[in-house]
Formats: structure tokens, sequence, C-alpha cells
């Protein structure tokens, strides 16, 4: 009788209780972070700590869909999906001032390519020294340091196996951790303290995630100017890595 009652309150809040899940491991992530005396890197804690977790579930389960491979966090089908990652970007976006967002005018675009064909060129060449030589595969984990968006979508439209579109995942997931981690350290440096240096900032590193929880480590109300412009890295990456990306890289490899 127990185990029905439990199971139908399982079934249907499961998206409630992934809620759950993730506030326990923020809490754990900013309480690490406070114990080391680096509480403005809570974020990076947080997502370190997340995939570790959908490691562990893997392993457990043998699924493919981290924490949403157990029954009882079905709702991170859900929580993680692209609907509410759509949703959190645009209402971000809704923070920005127009006479801000003018300022950075050519300098942001000029940031936006300069930052999707830099990291673009880096990941291209990670990836033939790592010894890959198909251009399809060399484009996808130069598609994956743009973004770990960009990746997916460039793998999955040049035909690639899916290890190699989970390796361009990897590496623009660990790009998205070092910028959490470093943006606060050297913000002061390059004088990332207004909303101008804020969007060339995002259109220069792109990771969406990891640029607005840098941000947020350095001050709060730069974060919509920085994910404004990371929001359309990631958009221009999508179009430039497939097609012109591709091109370049089989006419060279």
């Amino acid at each position: 009788m127990i185990g029905k009652v439990l199971n139908s309150i399982i079934g249907r809040d499961s998206f409630v209780l992934a809620f759950g899940f993730v506030a326990l491991l923020i809490l754990a992530a900013y309480t690490i972070a406070k114990l080391i005396k680096q509480q403005k890197m809570g974020s990076a804690f947080a997502i370190i700590l997340a995939l570790v977790a959908a490691f562990v579930a893997g392993k457990i389960t043998g699924g493919t869909k981290g924490m949403a491979d157990f029954p009882v966090f079905a709702g991170f089908l859900i929580l993680g999906g692209s609907a509410l990652r759509d949703y959190t970007i645009v209402s971000t976006a809704y923070g920005v001032k127009m006479e801000n967002l003018k300022k950075a005018g050519l300098a942001g675009t000029i940031a936006l390519f300069v930052g999707v064909f830099f990291s673009f060129i880096v990941g291209t060449l990670i990836a033939r020294i790592l010894g890959f030589t198909d251009p399809k595969e060399i484009t996808t984990i130069g598609a994956g340091a743009v973004t770990f968006i960009v990746g997916p979508v460039t793998g999955d439209a040049l035909g690639v196996s899916s290890e190699v579109i989970a390796l361009s995942v990897a590496a623009g997931v660990v790009k998205s951790v070092l910028t959490m981690i470093i943006t606060p350290l050297i913000a002061k440096k390059i004088k990332l303290d207004n909303p101008t240096t804020a969007m060339v900032y995002g259109g220069m590193i792109g990771t969406t995630s990891g640029v607005a929880g840098g941000l947020a480590a350095t001050d709060i109300k730069l974060v919509p100017y920085g994910a404004m412009t990371a929001t359309f890295y990631t958009g221009l990456g999508t179009l430039l890595c497939p097609s012109i990306g591709y091109l370049i890289v089989n006419l060279i490899f």
C-alpha cells in the first residue's frame, strides 16, 4: 500500500523532485565554495557536481539519460530540456537596457565573429593533435569548442558518430566551467565592470552558461548584457560551423 502511494507521488511529482535535487546540489556546491573561501565559484562547483551525479547515475543504471534514468528523477527530462533552457535565455535578455545595448555596436559585432572563429580554430587544432583526420569529425570537435550546443548541432548536420558528438559536448562543458572560474579572477584586470565590456566579453567567450555564471560572481548587474551577446554567439556558431567552418576544414585537411 505504502509502495503504491510512493510510486503515485513520484510519478506525479518527478519534475518537482528534480527541482529539489538541483536545489540540494546548488546548496552543496556553495557550501563547498564557502568552506574553501571561494564563494564566487559556487556555480562552477554546481556544474562539476551535476556532471559527477550524471556520470554516477549512468554507471549505476547503464542508461543514457543521466539522472533521468532513475524513475524518481524522470522530471529531469523536462528540467534539462531545451524548452526551459531557451526560456531562461530569453528571460535573461529582458534585463537589458537598449541604450547600453547600442553602446556595444560595432565592437560587440566584431567580438562575436572573432570569438566564434578563434574558438573553432583552437578546437580543430586540438582535434587534429589528438589524431582525428576526418574533416567532419574535426569540424564537430571544433564546433564543440565554440559551445556545447554548437557541437551537437554541427555533428548532427555532418552525420558523425555519437562518440565524436559526445567529445564536442565535453569540450564545450570544459570551456563553460573554466569561464565560470576564471571570469571573477580576471574581471578587474580586463576592466569587466560595465555593460559594454560585458557584451564584448560575452561575444568573445560565447558560452552562455559560463559567461552568466562568471558575471554573476563578478557583478550580477552585468549578467543580462553578457548573456545577450553570448546567446547571439551560439546562434552564429550554429550557422557558421556546419557550413563555412566545414568547408574550410575540408579544404585544409
